[in-house]
């Protein structure tokens, strides 16, 4: 008999959740009462059956007054959370009003470094992940609020990288905007802070191979940048990308050790992420020998996945059982150029790996340059709201995985590998 009150119910499951989500023009209220009248017609149709069966009608009630309540609750998020055309191939685009999100009280709060771990205060293991810019100087336009907004709540990111080059065409010590460089860098730190994300203040050395090379310029920038962001609860500090050529150990911590000084005389507790030998990649030597007398130090590892497999995972690995905390602030799917070929399989082993250690990883990079690691195709020329087609094969496999585990975490399940490369559900 609960066959004929089901399709009421069913039917108004459905219209509850059309007036509810899209609204029909209607107000609030007006929703509210049209459901009322749906309500009155079942209750009627269920007295009918409600003798013969009563323990059928209670239970289609139960699930009826939970539809309803998902309805409604979808209905209180309306403005929040865009639908999305998942049939158009679209992404849920946040709206492109920035009002409401300036001033917000931050919700992210001051990390710190136990054992291996990012913690939060409570001592709460944190992992973040998400997306490195690519130079400032090249792309600046990626930096603005609307786009950081979709990364956050579409992608799933909670970390942004601001990569400044150092020596580069446009670098901070050659001949770039030093001011508009710093300009940058504020908007970025503004943007990640009214979005609830983290925010990574990269020192990014590349060409200049050796960090001493620009260490006047460095302590006088971290000096600067840790006495505007002492406050901030979500601002970290990576002193040297990728050192390289002949750099050794040594060097790298005596110039770190430097800039650490400064930034802990305005910023106590700010995370500070120090680079290693071998553009990044040889943190056992960092674990060999690392940085005493300060708290809250990482160790940054950078992998391209194509070329690096499990000898330097297996690097990584060791380094972190041996006590150093680690902090993949940059790594591809692609080989170590930023183009070549992807390697999804390898991909899917990094990131299996690192969220079984807990470590962080932040991925290169936002723009449409026409280079595999890009994650959007070198034809489009939005800055925000991109759509899935507007996604390199690298941005499309970094989405998936960042949604992916981004929903587990939302329902309290052990994240997962993403091995399905390229697509996007």
């Amino acid at each position: 008999m609960w066959k004929s009150v089901s399709k009421y119910i069913a039917f108004s499951i459905l219209l509850t959740g059309i007036l509810c989500i899209s609204g029909c023009g209607n107000s609030a209220v007006e929703a509210e009462s049209e459901i009322s009248i749906i309500e009155a017609e079942i209750t009627e149709k269920a007295t009918d059956v409600a003798e013969d069966n009563p323990s059928e009608i209670t239970a289609g009630e139960n699930r009826l007054e939970e539809s309803m309540e998902e309805s409604a609750s979808k209905s209180e998020n309306k403005e929040e959370h865009s639908m999305g055309e998942a049939s158009k191939g679209y992404m849920d685009v946040p709206s492109g009003d920035e009002e409401g999100s300036q001033g917000r009280e931050q919700t992210v709060g001051q990390l710190s470094v136990e054992g291996t771990k990012l913690v939060d205060a409570a001592g709460n293991p944190v992992q973040l992940r998400g997306i490195s810019t690519h130079g400032l100087a090249w792309y600046p336009s990626y930096v603005n609020e609307a786009c950081f907004r979709q990364l956050k709540e579409e992608w799933g990111a909670n970390v942004i990288r601001l990569a400044m080059y150092t020596a580069e065409n446009g670098g901070y010590c050659t001949d770039g905007d030093r001011e508009e460089l710093k300009a940058l860098i504020k908007g970025g730190v503004e943007y990640a802070a009214n979005n609830d994300m983290y925010v990574i203040v990269d020192w990014h050395v590349l060409s200049d191979g050796n960090p001493n090379q620009y260490l006047e310029e460095s302590l006088a920038f971290f000096g600067e940048m840790s006495e505007a962001y002492a406050g901030y609860t979500n601002v970290l500090y990576e002193i040297c990308n990728e050192p390289n050529g002949n750099v050794s150990w040594g060097e790298i911590k005596s110039y770190a050790e430097q800039v650490i000084e400064v930034i802990r005389g305005n910023d106590k507790e700010g995370v500070i992420l120090v680079g290693t030998p071998n553009w990044s990649q040889y943190v056992d030597q960092a674990a060999a020998d690392p940085i005493q007398g300060y708290d809250n130090i990482m160790y940054t590892l950078h992998f391209y996945a194509a070329t690096h497999t499990d000898s330097l995972r297996d690097t990584m690995v060791k380094a972190v059982e041996s006590g150093l905390p680690v902090f993949v602030s940059e790594y591809g799917i692609c080989d170590a150029s930023g183009n070549g070929a992807i390697n999804a399989e390898q991909a899917d082993r990094w990131i299996e790996v690192m969220d079984s250690h807990n470590i962080s990883y932040v991925a290169w990079n936002l723009s449409n340059k026409a280079e595999t690691s890009a994650i959007l195709k070198s034809n489009c020329e939005k800055t925000e709201s991109f759509s899935v087609e507007d996604l390199s094969d690298s941005g499309k496999w970094l989405y998936g995985m960042l949604r992916e585990r981004r929903d587990a975490a939302s329902v309290g399940e052990n994240s997962r590998s993403w091995s399905d490369s390229g697509q996007v559900k």
